[in-house]
């Protein structure tokens, strides 16, 4: 962190950005049981670095008023960010409210760091990150004992005569994944157009009708009901988490096409009946990076595991467009099952943990077929259960979100991060630079990432 002390961060603009004045009416949406088990999520924080080998005044005459323009624009479309989140003393339900004149917090910043070192793929200081990510302002408690929250801050980063970064900090009850990205590309598209949202037709509207969330099995009070017990004892916002950082490292790791190909072909070579295992890339690559998260856990720790002990992996499905649902693509919220796969530590561990991983993924996202919702009643109890066993490992992002298709009008981004990734006990997985490649990021302490980073190479050599 010693060079972070010789970077100047020097605050440009501090602004609020709303919808159009007048363009949405006052909208009340009520959360459906697939928002509840955000509402104990982590902030989630994307960052996006593009190059722009410009001046600031050049960003500033001529790229920031149209940045700010089609922010405006696709608010008008995605209000909800917008909005704020109410929660109400039990026993009334979390709602999103929109009124007119809710805004956001935009933030103009300019630094002399070198963009290409932040957003570079080797292992380097967690932190480097955090002064690029915006801190959504902190929540507050009304008269009535409602407390009342911010959905999503973004802060705009110029690196002068080098790039732009474009970061976000949103609340995951207010949107998932794939409602996220609908939202940057939307806003990329319009500040390619220079601010022009006629473009935007109708079909790539989102939609927000949450009576088309059918709730037959009564999940919404079950998980509501959780979600009371839980903020009966909650402590009050503390800001950003730093503390246990201090030693963590992240890097970027990009398995190409022809490596996946060749993953695909081992594991398969390695199955007795090549009908009982699933040769899917998220299988595939998941499974490699849940083993070799899980060894090097092992190998920090001296390798003082029990066989018996369990290890679990949690991954969520996109619950849009499945024969089961009736939700459009377009839907804007939360749409995801949560999954949750679970081998002993001796299969991690074992010659073929590999194999076994993907065996156990690949049964797990088969399983999703005869329902998305099988043991949906347990996503927040048996989750609590799962993390304070210390074994879990969970993956956040998609390759199928495409994130580096959001074009401001630059170019497709050098780097997207998911920073939140610091405080999870994970790694976030999304489409890689070059065409077919995944890409994949973990943050874990050095002497594990020096372990990690072992595992991950005698695997690939194997193959």
């Amino acid at each position: 962190m010693a060079h972070l002390q010789e970077v100047v961060f020097k605050v440009l603009e501090q602004s609020q950005i709303s919808p159009p004045p007048g363009s949405v009416p006052t909208t009340t949406l009520p959360l459906t049981f697939f928002d509840m088990p955000w509402l104990r999520c982590f902030l989630m924080q994307r960052l996006f670095f593009y190059e722009f080998p410009h001046s600031t005044l050049h960003f500033s005459q001529t790229t920031l008023p149209i940045l700010k323009t089609s922010l405006s624009l696709t608010l008008q479309h995605f209000f909800p960010f917008a909005a704020k989140l109410l929660c109400p003393p039990s026993p009334h339900k979390p709602y999103i409210l929109y009124t007119n004149g809710d805004s956001i917090e935009f933030t103009v910043v300019e630094s002399t760091c070198d963009m290409h070192q932040v957003a570079g793929n080797h292992a380097r200081d967690v932190r480097e990150l955090h002064p690029f990510v915006p801190r959504l302002p902190p929540s507050c408690v009304s008269s009535d004992g409602t407390r009342v929250l911010p959905l999503l801050a973004v802060q705009v980063t110029v690196f002068p005569f080098s790039g732009v970064c474009i970061g976000v900090e949103f609340s995951h009850v207010a949107a998932d994944g794939s409602a996220f990205n609908h939202f940057m590309k939307s806003w990329a598209s319009i500040c390619r157009s220079k601010g022009n949202s006629l473009i935007y037709v109708d079909k790539w509207l989102p939609s927000f009708g949450r009576d088309q969330i059918e709730d037959p099995q009564g999940l919404e009070s079950i998980l509501l009901k959780d979600w009371w017990d839980w903020s009966s004892t909650r402590e009050e916002d503390k800001g950003p988490i730093n503390e246990g950082l201090t030693d963590k490292v992240r890097a970027t790791f990009v398995l190409g096409k022809a490596q996946i190909e060749r993953l695909k072909n081992w594991v398969s070579s390695h199955c007795m009946n090549n009908n009982e295992v699933r040769l899917s890339t998220f299988a595939v690559t998941c499974a490699l990076i849940w083993v070799c998260v899980v060894k090097s856990q092992e190998s920090e720790a001296g390798n003082l595991h029990n066989d018996d002990e369990l290890c679990y992996f949690n991954f969520v499905a996109d619950c849009r467009n499945r024969y089961e649902f009736s939700i459009p693509a377009t839907y804007f919220g939360n749409c995801l099952a949560i999954c949750v796969v679970t081998l002993k530590m001796s299969d991690i561990m074992g010659e073929d943990g590999i194999v076994a991983a993907t065996k156990a993924i690949g049964n797990k996202v088969r399983e999703l077929e005869s329902g998305a919702l099988r043991g949906a009643d347990k996503w927040l109890s048996g989750w609590k259960e799962i993390f304070e066993s210390g074994h879990v490992v969970t993956v956040a992002g998609s390759p199928r979100l495409r994130v580096y298709e959001t074009d401001f009008g630059w170019g497709k981004p050098i780097k997207s991060e998911v920073a939140n990734i610091d405080v999870a006990r994970g790694f976030y997985l999304s489409d890689s630079r070059d065409e077919g490649g995944i890409e994949f990021g973990v943050a874990i302490s050095k002497a594990q990432m020096n372990a990690f980073n072992a595992f991950f190479e005698e695997a690939l050599r194997l193959l």
